[in-house]
């Protein structure tokens, strides 16, 4: 490894106090690793720049893959850094929170690797389209493809917002596009190839196939089930869920398990409203008999619909007993 030697690096210093009034504790612990480890290899480089940055010419012809994962995780100067680890902290505060730790460490080995392969082809593209060799020796380094596949997943799972983009309100699914563009606008030295391979993976796991190829590489490890979606697959109401849980796994007496048969067999095919007014009835029914069934009829699937059916002058009647028994 070689040190880095030379000045102060204001914006190392800068990131770390922005990184001291976040907290360590309030930062999950891929995120926290992220940016150490992203700060540890600017402080202690494995090699020079020239020798860690992706391109077609380094990655696909002469084969130094090693450097799909080098060039994301070094960077050219301290600001360099600083603006990419802010960002990796927001976004990663929010989405690791959302998909959790083992998933989110996935995305973003997966992630660090798939921008540069995306991005030498599209550097390829433009050396057939424009007839320009000069694209296969543009050299990236740097974490922000990564941060910009980030973006399109933060914007997938939190949709509705609006991000400012130069003073600008734009609606959050478009801010990416925006801020490609007002990027390599205000700094042209940047790599717009680099940025666009980051928006067109996010695109791949959010509306391609990329996240059901990662899930079913992950293979029956559970740690890797997807957060994002609920474990259950019965969505409905939390009224039906506890009836689906009580019947399955408890039952009843001298009840055999079975395998669950359908959302309508459990709701019976009443509406969220319908469950809810029926199971108030069913509980004051219940509190005004003692809580006894009639005939000792097993109740279906968490929904008793009683044989006898009382008027509501006679519940409130029951009621008004029992209010004065106590």
């Amino acid at each position: 490894m070689q040190r880095r030697q030379g000045r102060v690096n204001a914006g190392l210093l800068l990131l770390l106090y922005q990184i001291s009034q976040v907290g360590l504790q309030n930062i999950p612990s891929v995120t926290l690793g992220v940016l150490a480890l992203n700060i540890f290899l600017f402080l202690n480089p494995v090699r020079a720049l020239p020798e860690v940055c992706i391109s077609v010419k380094e990655g696909f012809y002469r084969k130094n893959w090693q450097r799909l994962l080098l060039s994301p995780v070094h960077h050219a100067d301290d600001w360099h850094l600083y603006y990419n680890m802010i960002s990796m902290l927001w976004k990663g505060i929010m989405l690791e929170k959302k998909l959790k730790s083992v998933w989110f460490a996935y995305i973003i080995a997966v992630f660090s690797v798939l921008v540069g392969v995306v991005y030498m082809v599209l550097e390829f593209m433009l050396v057939k389209i424009l007839d320009d060799p000069s694209y296969e020796m543009n050299c990236a380094v740097g974490f922000s493809g990564v941060l910009f596949a980030l973006k399109v997943l933060n914007n997938h799972y939190n949709p509705g917002r609006v991000s400012s983009v130069l003073g600008l309100q734009i609606p959050s699914k478009y801010a990416c596009w925006v801020e490609l563009v007002a990027i390599h606008l205000i700094s042209p030295g940047t790599s717009f190839a680099g940025h666009l391979a980051g928006i067109l993976v996010g695109l791949m796991y959010t509306m391609g196939p990329l996240k059901k190829i990662m899930k079913a590489c992950a293979g029956g490890i559970s740690s890797f089930t997807d957060p994002a979606r609920p474990r259950d697959y019965y969505s409905g109401n939390l009224f039906s869920l506890f009836c689906i849980h009580f019947t399955d796994y408890y039952g009843y007496p001298g009840y055999q398990y079975r395998t669950p048969r359908s959302y309508y067999d459990y709701t019976g095919g009443l509406t969220e409203e319908e469950q809810l007014e029926r199971a108030v009835l069913n509980s004051l029914n219940e509190r005004d008999f003692g809580g006894a069934t009639y005939n000792n009829e097993r109740r279906p699937y968490g929904f008793w619909f009683p044989p006898e059916q009382h008027s509501e002058e006679e519940i409130r009647r029951h009621r008004l007993r029992r209010f004065e028994r106590r």
